[in-house]
């Protein structure tokens, strides 16, 4: 294999190998999925996590949780406050298998791998010229359909999970209300829970 087709391969394989995880907890820098944070007031902070589609929602608030506490410590706080909390839920269904997509069975790449300069299919009877290259030719770049491959073989439901909440933190004594939350006491029951990515 030429070295410029290993590498590429190779590219994939670390692409597809970095989705094959969920996400761990971490920032969410250059493109990747995590946390996010974003200050409203000094003591006001809006927080969320966002997971890939293999991060279950409880995962996805346990980081929101301990996201929210490592701030409070950071900052200088005992204590915050949830004010709100919501998951959203981003559910999509994608094709997968033959004919999902294929760069040289649809669009550009088509017209010239298979039609040619004329609008014959290569490779299948001229029979099937008026019906499938006059229509590919007079109805713009739609995608080839080829009776044996032109279907994908099955579909996917892709879930992905996003955590949001807006905090108050607060100094001293945590008051004794089910949606004030200890900074310490979070961090240690949550870090047996934390995946961290591997350095």
């Amino acid at each position: 294999m030429p070295l410029r087709g290993f590498a590429s391969a190779f590219a994939a394989l670390a692409v597809l190998g970095a989705c094959a995880t969920a996400t761990p907890y971490q920032a969410a820098l250059d493109g990747q999925k995590g946390y996010t944070n974003q200050q409203i007031e000094s003591d006001r902070w809006q927080i969320s996590f966002a997971g890939n589609s293999l991060t279950d929602r409880q995962t996805v608030e346990t980081y929101l949780l301990y996201r929210a506490a490592e701030l409070t410590d950071q900052e200088g706080f005992d204590y915050f406050r949830v004010i709100q909390r919501e998951t959203d839920e981003d559910r999509r269904v994608v094709a997968t298998g033959y004919g999902a997509f294929d760069p040289f069975y649809s669009g550009f790449h088509c017209n010239y791998r298979f039609y040619g300069r004329h609008g014959r299919l290569y490779g299948y009877p001229r029979s099937w010229q008026t019906r499938y290259a006059g229509f590919r030719r007079f109805h713009g770049p739609i995608g080839y359909y080829d009776p044996f491959w032109g279907e994908p073989w099955d579909y996917r439901e892709i879930v992905r999970y996003e955590a949001t909440s807006e905090i108050i933190m607060g100094r001293g004594e945590k008051p004794d209300d089910p949606s004030f939350f200890n900074a310490d006491e979070v961090l240690m029951n949550l870090a047996g829970r934390i995946v961290r990515p591997d350095v």
